[in-house]
């Protein structure tokens, strides 16, 4: 009797386990079939463009919906002529530079791609991620949900192609060696330059004096220090945007809140008023030094004092914007 009752508590046993392993395996057997079909079809439209674009079906589809075994890095942006985004379209090209080089790269694979999401073209992305600005650039690793360091941070790095690269790399250990299309602007301008110089040094071969006219050495001393203090070298290394407009005020916003990073509008104000500030030293002296008649000099040295009170008082409130907590100002805040 025993034996009886233990034999049919196996045959059900067996019965209930076979279809469980069976529904079991037919899961696993459709979840590498689902992961084959769509690392085909990233990998099909990466071959026709090196940024992949999405809009809300492809985004949940490929990228939120499991499974994935690759990486997604995406830029959101805005590019539709009405949003005025001009920093968007920088960006951008930069991207495509990036995402080229790793296409076209002898390294390629199919473990990170690049795709973009247009506002116009995906805006129930931008809601469903709580986005309200761009451009934005952000990291969907294979696995698991993205983390604070999968946000870049692109008003203190730019967005150069280059320093994507290297974000892409800390994320994704995929070493992409950006190269950049041949430009031959910058070569033609200093060589129309150098021809410029070269005629007019010939043209006065035989009154060179000017070059030892210690003014001309003073003044372009003097612009090349305005140039480098205002930060241009930072702009050639971090590739900072112009500046950036909020996609849901419309605000426009020249000077960067933080002291950590700059935008390039932002280094040309400054020049403009430490050259208006020097400016105003330049006429204080020549009023003090001049052989003119005292009215015209009393006229330069009320200039000169208008011109560094008031720009000097510009860069002071540009400063507390920056560095903030500073307590100090000068005729404004």
């Amino acid at each position: 009797m025993l034996g009886k009752v233990l034999t049919s508590l196996l045959l059900l046993a067996v019965f209930f386990y076979e279809p469980a392993e069976a529904q079991k395996k037919k899961e696993v057997m459709s979840s590498v079939t689902l992961l084959s079909e769509k690392v085909t079809q990233m990998m099909e439209w990466a071959s026709k463009r090196s940024v992949i674009k999405m809009n809300g079906d492809k985004f949940r589809r490929f990228v939120k919906a499991p499974p994935r075994n690759y990486s997604v890095v995406i830029m959101f942006t805005a590019l539709q002529p009405q949003r005025q985004c001009g920093v968007c379209r920088q960006a951008d090209e930069e991207f495509q530079v990036l995402a080229n080089s790793w296409r076209f790269s002898s390294a390629f694979t199919n473990k990170v791609f690049f795709a973009s999401v247009d506002f116009d073209e995906g805006s129930d992305v931008f809601q469903m991620l709580n986005m309200n600005s761009a451009p934005t650039f952000l990291h969907f690793p294979s696995k698991g949900k993205p983390r604070r360091p999968d946000t870049y941070e692109l008003q203190v790095r730019g967005f150069a192609a280059e320093q994507l690269a290297r974000w892409v790399a800390d994320r994704t250990d995929v070493q992409i060696r950006v190269i950049r299309p041949p430009n031959y602007a910058g070569p033609l301008l200093l060589g129309f330059l150098l021809a410029v110089i070269g005629g007019l040094a010939y043209l006065r071969r035989h009154n060179l004096e000017f070059l030892f006219n210690t003014n001309v050495w003073a003044f372009s001393a003097l612009c090349f220090v305005l140039v480098m203090t205002s930060g241009q070298m930072w702009n050639h290394i971090r590739g900072p945007p112009y500046a950036h407009k909020n996609p849901s005020t419309g605000q426009v916003s020249y000077i960067h809140g933080s002291s950590q990073a700059q935008f390039v509008a932002e280094t040309h104000i400054v020049l403009l008023f430490n050259a208006a500030v020097t400016m105003g030293i330049v006429l204080l002296c020549e009023a003090a030094t001049s052989d003119m008649d005292i009215g015209k000099r009393k006229i330069m040295c009320v200039a000169g004092i208008g011109l560094v009170m008031l720009f000097f008082s510009w860069l002071l409130s540009i400063f507390r914007a920056k560095y903030h907590g500073y307590p100090y100002s000068f005729l404004m805040s």
